[in-house]
């Protein structure tokens, strides 16, 4: 078994041996946490930092998570929703007066939060540079013309739900989703989790590692749906020698390029699975955490070609919701036993060739620990 570190309140060891199991295996080096009722109850990591396994994994090593920063976006939104701030139910353009141009004056905000806004491409980058330019991308989105009947269909948006929230947030604080996440969520909470990473985190970055048998060219496609059929990739393509690339992390991609760990994970989505509070810091009412859970879409999405249920947000699986990052990182949070857990790996792996239960591992492992 290999060498986990941290610590694990005797009820979740399972999740101890569900880390140590994975690093034993298709690890190289990951992280894992459980926050009940908003306190960490298992804090752990192990493995090495890099490809070579010279570098350790440390307790403040960082990853790049991928879509599982959505989380973060989404939460952004909620507590702007429950201050008064932002009406869900508004149309986007009551915010972003040039969105309501090509027949988009009836997207709501919450088309945008749940994936059917039928903005699910960007019709213009075509290279990654081309994502780097903020003002560039939503401009695009402000003059795109949906590609379906906003609400009537979802589509997982993979690039545009950063860039269409975070816009949001900019217009009604006048501050980057980046910043308004540091300045309103992870410093009062003490969270270590960043949207892009300046230069002093560098050090503690650990870059993703292609899937086995893969280079760094692996590209970032839909994800394909249980039949291996995907929807056609739109042109701009996503490497891993992008998302390892310095220029991504200083740039502002909000549903993607998120760096932080499984322990700053779990703290800052904790907050929904327990009422709007986490250690002691409250960042909303227990009201306004019931948008992450409840239904706004289901059926077939027409992105991921799978059947889904989307909230305000976030995915849902039975009574939990959450979501997860192209490679394998994961945060499933469930309000009824106000348990969150998070998984952040370097190693990625390719669900085309592979299956990829290493999240689900380590979820299954902590709800054991309720028993």
């Amino acid at each position: 078994m290999t060498d986990v570190k941290g610590f694990c309140d005797p009820r979740f060891a399972a999740v101890r041996e569900a880390l140590a199991a994975l690093l034993g295996k298709d690890d190289v080096g990951a992280s894992a946490a459980v926050c009940l009722d908003g306190e960490p109850v298992a804090d752990l990591w192990g493995g090495y930092a890099d490809a070579d396994r010279s570098v350790g994994w440390e307790r403040d090593t960082l990853v790049g998570v991928n879509s599982t920063t959505k989380n973060m976006v989404a939460l952004c939104a909620l507590i702007l929703a429950d201050r008064g701030d932002l009406d869900l139910s508004a149309p986007v353009a009551a915010y972003w007066p040039e969105f309501a141009a090509a027949g988009k004056e009836n997207v709501l905000v919450r088309h945008v939060l749940s994936h059917t806004a039928g903005l699910p491409d960007l019709s213009g980058p075509t290279a990654v540079e081309e994502l780097y330019d903020w003002e560039s991308v939503t401009a695009g989105l402000a003059a795109q013309v949906p590609e379906w009947e906003p609400g009537t269909a979802a589509g997982y948006h993979a690039l545009t739900f950063g860039f269409l929230v975070g816009e949001i947030v900019r217009r009604i604080t006048g501050r980057g989703v980046g910043e308004f996440f540091a300045e309103e969520v992870a410093e009062p909470l003490g969270a270590d989790f960043h949207l892009g990473i300046s230069a002093g985190h560098d050090h503690r970055v650990a870059p993703l590692i292609p899937p086995p048998s893969l280079t760094d060219e692996y590209v970032a496609g839909a994800p394909s749906g249980p039949d291996g059929t995907r929807r056609e990739n739109t042109g701009l393509a996503i490497r891993v020698k992008d998302a390892n690339s310095m220029a991504w992390r200083r740039a502002r991609i909000p549903a993607v390029n998120g760096f932080g760990n499984a322990r700053s994970i779990a703290l800052v989505q904790s907050v929904l699975a327990n009422r709007g509070s986490a250690g002691g810091v409250r960042l909303l009412s227990p009201q306004g955490c019931e948008p992450a859970w409840q239904e706004v879409f289901r059926g077939e999405d027409r992105v991921l070609r799978t059947p889904m249920a989307w909230t305000v947000g976030f995915g849902k699986f039975g009574t939990a919701f959450g979501w997860g990052g192209w490679g394998g990182s994961l945060v499933v949070s469930d309000p009824g036993s106000r348990m969150t857990v998070a998984y952040a790996m370097n190693q990625m792996i390719d669900r085309d060739r592979q299956e990829d239960n290493r999240g689900m591992e380590i979820v299954m492992a902590a709800y054991s620990g309720l028993h």
